[in-house]
Parts: C-alpha cells; sequence; structure tokens
C-alpha cells in the first residue's frame, strides 16, 4: 500500500450489495477496503478504528441510518468523508444529506459506473454529486435563500408564538387554538398581539403567506 491508497470502509446491510461494491473498487489500483460492514453502527466503529479516507455507506440501515452516520463521525472528529449509497432518487433525501455533511450521493444504480470517480472526487475533498442531483441542490438552495429573512424574522418568535401562528395560518381560531395548547382564548390574542408586533402581520392570509414560505403549513 503507498500513500496515495484511498482507503475505504464499506457498509450495507445486504452481503451481495457490499460483494459488487468491492467488486467495482477492486478494479481500482489506487482503493483498498479495509473493512466492512453491516449496520451503522459497525459503520462509526470501523471508521474509528481504521479511519479511512472514505466511508461508503448505505443510506437506509438497521441500528443507524447514512444519516445518523455521518453525525456520528462528526461528532467524533474522526477524519474519514462519508459517501452515501442509496436506492433514492427522490431530492428530499439529497438535501438532509449534504446538510448532515456527507460528501457524496451517489444512487446505486449507477454504482458500477460512476462509485471509482465518486471515491476519488470525495477522497481528494470534492463533493460529489450526480448532475440531476446537483440541478436538484441548487433549486432547493435558491429557495433556501429566498426563505432566509423569513426564517430570521421567525426565530425572533418564542416557541410559544411560533405554534400560534402555525396554527392561525391552518385556519384554527382562538378558542381551538387555546384547547390544543392548553392556554386561554386570552391568552392566544395575546400571543397573536405579540406576533403581528414582531412580524408586521396583519390578516389570515398573512400568517398563511408566511407559514407556506417556511413549509410550516404541513406541521401538526
Amino acid at each position: 500500500m503507498t500513500v496515495d491508497t484511498i482507503r475505504i470502509v464499506l457498509v450495507d446491510d445486504h452481503a451481495v450489495v457490499r460483494a459488487g461494491l468491492k467488486a467495482v473498487l477492486a478494479t481500482a489500483p489506487d482503493i483498498q477496503v479495509v473493512g466492512e460492514g453491516s449496520n451503522g453502527r459497525e459503520a462509526v466503529a470501523l471508521a474509528e478504528r481504521f479511519k479511512p479516507e472514505v466511508v461508503i455507506t448505505d443510506l437506509s440501515m438497521p441500528d443507524l441510518d447514512g444519516v445518523g452516520v455521518i453525525k456520528e463521525i462528526i461528532a467524533k472528529n474522526i477524519p474519514s468523508r462519508v459517501l452515501v449509497l442509496t436506492m433514492h432518487t427522490e431530492e428530499e433525501y439529497l438535501v438532509p444529506l449534504l446538510e448532515a455533511g456527507a460528501a457524496g450521493y451517489l444512487v446505486k444504480s449507477v454504482a458500477d459506473r460512476e462509485l471509482i470517480a465518486a471515491v476519488r472526487s470525495v477522497a481528494h475533498g470534492e463533493t460529489y454529486v450526480q448532475p440531476a442531483a446537483a440541478r436538484i441542490l441548487a433549486r432547493e438552495l435558491t429557495k433556501k435563500d429566498a426563505a432566509e429573512p423569513t426564517r430570521q424574522r421567525y426565530e425572533q418568535l418564542t416557541p410559544r408564538e411560533r405554534d400560534v401562528l402555525r396554527l392561525i395560518a391552518q385556519g384554527y381560531s382562538a378558542p381551538e387554538i387555546g384547547a390544543q395548547l392548553g392556554i386561554s382564548p386570552k391568552t392566544v390574542d395575546t400571543y397573536k398581539q405579540r406576533i403581528e408586533e414582531k412580524l408586521g402581520l396583519a390578516h389570515r392570509s398573512d400568517y398563511v403567506q408566511f407559514a407556506f414560505k417556511l413549509g410550516l403549513l404541513g406541521k401538526s
């Protein structure tokens, strides 16, 4: 093994999948699999033991999922970078993974063609995403940037004021909100007044628009 060898810990709960990925990696002379695991806890333990350049982990696993693996590796200050493999192509998986600290994201269906390039990119400090995923990420980050001023205003509210704002936006009356939160309708009105003073909201439609920008309307 030379100093240029990229050491890999490979984790997937299916032995057949691991064998296939290992076979792909074995075709690259600069990559060596130094450890294998079948769940998230093993991924963290192996990363702590070997301190590989890259941990390749499945997203959905027993005991600890891919996001949990990323967070624990970061929390333990393990220098390994994490490349996540998944069956999912949906955009809701991508941004949370990268926000958690993943160094890359690869759909398993293209792993036979892109895995080696992804590992090399991640090992050299780059973030690896497929072209379609990069477009999704750019769109989501644009949306987040647009909502940032609204989010900063929202963070001025206390937790109880946030509850009241969300429930007003969802169409509940003061007595209904009071019943849900265990407070009187008069107290609800007091919170409502504070919200309007802080955020400059005047009508329920203002509440709805504000909550919509932050994705609060689907929350219970």
